[in-house]
């Protein structure tokens, strides 16, 4: 009977993992599509729905959704980040996350806008520019953004899932300002997760 109970107990857990794994990827998979739709909404956007075919992703890989340790940056001061234009646009450091990939630890700034902070819709969100070594292999070479949410943040835990990493606007094509990633939030490690370099030619 002992045998029986830990067989039935087995197939419960697979059953549980292949329910999650397969909840993860509906995730993933509707987020990409709200994604696509954002580019609709305004004309000033780099693509249009006819682009889509181009856009290339890696598989959802749960490996890429982390659990962060938040930790908090007290009196954040405004400070000026480098864009692809030469131009700078102001952001605050908000706080740090820390988190493990295959064992080993990274830390990753968060920023937040203080443009943003006065539209009351967009007051809570936060943003983390980041590179990864696969960057300008399969990745686009000026990284990816990843955008966060203050109240995600629990008990100063918070998911960080880099399969919802995204382009900025400079990979689609020219003409527009995109704040390059400083140096604090390059990680020495390949996330192969998220989206990757645009396929049409520009």
């Amino acid at each position: 009977m002992l045998r029986v109970n830990n067989f039935l107990t087995y197939v419960f857990i697979l059953l549980s993992m292949s329910t999650f794994a397969q909840d993860f990827k509906t995730e993933i998979g509707q987020f990409r599509e709200e994604y696509k739709a954002e580019f609709l909404k305004s004309k000033f956007a780099p693509l249009k729905e006819d682009d889509f075919k181009y856009l290339r992703f890696y598989e959802p890989n749960e490996k890429f959704r982390v659990e962060c340790q938040f930790t908090a940056t007290t009196g954040g001061r405004p400070f000026q980040i480098p864009t692809t234009t030469g131009e700078t646009k102001t952001y605050a450091k908000f706080g740090e996350l820390s988190f493990q990939i295959d064992g080993k630890t990274y830390k990753l700034s968060v920023y937040r806008s203080p443009d943003l902070q006065r539209i009351p819709q967009y007051r809570d969100y936060l943003f983390i520019p980041f590179k990864d070594l696969t960057n300008g292999k399969e990745t686009y070479g000026g990284g990816r953004y990843l955008d966060l949410r203050m109240k995600q943040i629990e008990n100063e835990k918070i998911i960080l899932d880099f399969n919802k990493a995204y382009n900025p606007y400079c990979a689609f094509g020219a003409g527009y300002s995109c704040p390059i990633p400083p140096r604090e939030n390059h990680l020495q490690v390949a996330i192969e997760a998220g989206e990757q370099n645009y396929a049409k030619e520009h």
